[in-house]
């Protein structure tokens, strides 16, 4: 049997993260074969993400890397706060994000087959990897690569994070009253989840589906009872400017001044700097945002505990 050194168990668990009682175990049972252990480390990964597949993964954190004129925004999942804010965990995301960056993948299947930064691993593979070295379920759930001119924002340590591409001239993008303006765009976008940007953006069908709920209630009001359509078309016309408000991002009042709409903010910065601004886009994630969170029974817990 090989001599299983203290030195080669640590270079062991620098290589695969994986605890120093795990590593010790893969050693002896390879008889000090360093590749073989890292193969059977590897497995325990890969089963480990098996067992926790169908559990909960609703907190996390949303990131962001800007390289150039290239930034990258990701979520990625785990099952509890507490990992969520270790650092290892957060350097494994910045790793996601590099891996991003330099392999600009367009799914997330093609993002799980992409090297992960500084490694001979897949993204796929390291996230196992993490899963069994962490104990939680770990997943990418999404990310988004956007080129331009932008500005970026990160909300209360990743709960929220916003992507804005703006078009303007490229002279302006050091010029320090335009990296404010779109700072406080980008912190418009965090503050509020509007679907759209503008009116332009809504869908018909998204559209036609608010007159007609907007129509309905005006009718059901018996003041509108003898009105004639047109009027009433005049009337839903009007209230579909809550809509606007309410859903898209030049329409909210300005987060900062609520005197005045996002557009409004805009137009006084253009004529300030004397050039046209176009917001062109924005992404907007948050954190477990539609992931119906597990809701623990307190009393039923204990019951089972019990073996009632």
């Amino acid at each position: 049997m090989a001599n299983i050194s203290a030195q080669m168990v640590g270079d062991l668990k620098k290589k695969t993260g994986a605890g120093l009682m795990d590593c010790k175990r893969a050693l002896v049972e390879t008889n000090g074969d360093v590749d073989a252990a890292i193969k059977i480390l590897r497995e325990k990964g890969l089963a480990a993400a098996a067992k926790k597949a169908d559990r909960i993964a609703a907190d996390g954190l949303v990131s962001i890397l800007k390289q150039g004129h290239t930034v990258a925004m990701v979520e990625v999942n785990t099952e509890t706060d507490f990992v969520a804010k270790n650092a290892t965990f957060v350097e494994f995301v910045n790793g996601i994000l590099r891996t991003i960056v330099a392999c600009k993948p367009a799914t997330l299947e093609a993002l799980s087959a992409c090297k992960f930064d500084g490694t001979e691993y897949t993204v796929d593979e390291t996230v196992k990897d993490k899963i069994y070295t962490i104990g939680e379920k770990i997943s990418i759930r999404r990310f988004v690569v956007v080129e331009g001119i932008t500005s970026t924002y990160v909300h209360g340590n990743g709960a929220i994070g916003v992507i804005v591409k703006f078009e303007v001239d490229p002279a302006l993008e050091s010029n320090e009253k335009f990296i404010e303006f779109a700072k406080n765009i980008a912190l418009q976008a965090g503050a509020y989840a509007t679907p759209y940007l503008d009116r332009e953006s809504v869908p018909a069908n998204v559209l036609a589906e608010e007159k007609e709920v907007v129509l309905a209630q005006i009718k059901n009001d018996p003041k509108n009872a003898t009105k004639p359509e047109a009027i009433l078309d005049k009337m839903a016309a009007g209230k579909l400017g809550k809509f606007y408000e309410e859903n898209c991002l030049l329409e909210k009042e300005y987060v900062k001044d609520d005197n005045m709409k996002v557009n409004q903010y805009i137009a006084s910065v253009e004529k300030e700097l004397g050039t046209k601004i176009k917001v062109v886009s924005f992404e907007r994630f948050e954190k477990g945002e539609g992931i119906q969170k597990r809701e623990d029974n307190l009393g039923d817990e204990v019951a089972k505990m019990l073996g009632k």
